[in-house]
């Protein structure tokens, strides 16, 4: 089968076009944001990448197209979508082309949640492998432990990143309604998206689509310290349901407790202790979430306490770029307040007392509408300085950050930002980057002027 992917550069649908190569189709796309690590992924796989929506497409490079793949960065109005319709060729969204072509026929583990879910995703696929279950998955991210953000593989299972978001313009249903999971983790829940759903209540009632989804001999692993998911699962669960929490949470709810030095507990009984290098109690609960769902294949906890201990990370979340004029710089996906919070909090507790520089971008959606703007103060109250980049922003992120003082710098130039963090930046420091995007490559122009500065001295 050929297939032409609309929107293809897409963490996802670059994750489509993986997995149908892989299964023997031939496979082009366009797009028209590309930055790595997508496009690097799809360069190595030898996959054509048509940058734009150019109707001529029809006529060229997707002429003999069986079907189009359309992601839900694509909407109408977009002149290839257009074209596409008028000449009633036949299409299908990125969710359903993988459940039809994929899915159907594996044990299906998804990893839904606002936060968390490329990291516990990748957790689960790493400890899947470790016990030799070759798993297939689908990651919103690049696991340092493949290297690729999605396989396709002979094994019965596969691990999906189950995004809320929409399906495509012709499909509003959340993406992870289409993917029928056997074991489902429900990370956490709060408000986020703002650009396509008006409150929180209407994200939990996506989240109990998804419930309705999982048969009864099914699980759901879910974080038992939230009451947004509480809210969902009275709406009703029909599956067995496991329930996980920080040691210190009070109440006796939770199956799976870890406390903070690493110790995990089932049922009140000792399982092992956790050793991650992924910094951060919310990265120790991504963690047991795994854990829980990698038992319920089978998995055996002390195997899974194993491969976790081997796990390396994701790229773009908390990576290390580079040193130079001894100035670390990290990259990491952050976009969401509580993210940003974690991230942060992540950080301080590896390098103690040393100084954190913050680097944001409000990129999503959701922060550019300005909804979370109030929370952004708080969420970077353990920086200790902070430069925020607000270049097209519609709301004013001087006024938003003020609480911070003069902690807070905001810049429209980005090389403006790169200078004001070189020139404040000494030795010893940790700089944070958090963007849901490719923030103009401001690691590698922060690397060059930091190292810029230190060539003199040599």
């Amino acid at each position: 089968m050929d297939i032409h992917i609309l929107g293809i550069c897409g963490t996802f649908m670059g994750g489509i076009a993986a997995i149908a190569q892989q299964a023997g189709h031939r496979v082009t796309g366009c797009d028209a944001n590309v930055y790595p690590p997508m496009s690097t992924q799809l360069a190595a796989l030898g996959i054509a990448l048509i940058e734009g929506y150019d109707p001529a497409q029809l006529d060229g490079v997707a002429r003999d197209a069986d079907v189009f793949v359309v992601g839900n960065v694509v909407s109408r109005g977009n002149p290839l979508i257009e074209a596409i319709l008028d000449a009633g060729r036949p299409y299908v969204s990125g969710p359903q082309w993988l459940y039809e072509q994929v899915l159907r026929d594996k044990w299906v583990l998804a990893v839904a949640g606002t936060h968390g879910k490329t990291t516990t995703s990748a957790m689960l696929a790493a400890v899947l492998e470790h016990a030799g279950l070759a798993p297939g998955f689908l990651i919103g991210g690049v696991p340092l432990d493949f290297d690729v953000s999605a396989r396709l593989t002979d094994s019965g299972f596969f691990v999906i990143e189950a995004d809320e978001y929409d399906t495509a313009f012709f499909d509003k249903r959340s993406k992870f309604v289409h993917y029928r999971p056997r074991t489902a983790i429900l990370n956490n829940l709060e408000y986020d998206h703002a650009d396509i759903f008006p409150d929180l209540a209407a994200i939990e009632t996506q989240f109990h689509h998804l419930v309705r989804t999982v048969p009864r001999h099914g699980r759901l692993i879910v974080n038992g310290s939230e009451e947004s998911l509480a809210r969902v699962l009275a709406r009703g669960a029909w599956s067995e349901v496991e329930r996980f929490a920080p040691r210190d949470v009070p109440g006796t709810g939770p199956d799976w407790r870890i406390g903070g030095d690493g110790a995990i507990e089932l049922g009140g009984a000792p399982q092992g202790t956790l050793a991650l290098d992924a910094p951060g109690r919310h990265n120790q609960l991504n963690a047991l979430a795994a854990l829980a769902a990698a038992r319920h294949v089978g998995v055996p906890v002390d195997v899974a306490v194993a491969g976790l201990a081997r796990f390396r990370g994701v790229k773009r979340r908390m990576e290390l770029r580079g040193t130079a004029a001894g100035v670390t710089v990290y990259d990491d996906f952050a976009h969401h307040p509580t993210a940003i919070a974690t991230t942060v909090d992540g950080l301080r507790r590896r390098v103690g007392a040393a100084r954190i520089l913050a680097v944001l971008e409000p990129r999503s959606n959701t922060m550019k509408l300005g909804m979370m703007k109030d929370a952004l103060p708080a969420s970077l109250a353990a920086a200790d300085r902070v430069y925020c980049y607000a270049r097209n922003l519609g709301w004013d992120v001087g006024a938003a950050l003020a609480p911070l003082g003069p902690r807070a710098e905001v810049h429209e130039d980005l090389d403006a930002l790169v200078e004001a963090v070189g020139a404040q930046a000494k030795s010893g420091d940790q700089v944070l980057v958090m963007s849901n995007g490719g923030f103009g490559g401001v690691h590698d122009k922060l690397l060059a002027r930091l190292r810029a500065r230190a060539a003199p001295a040599r």
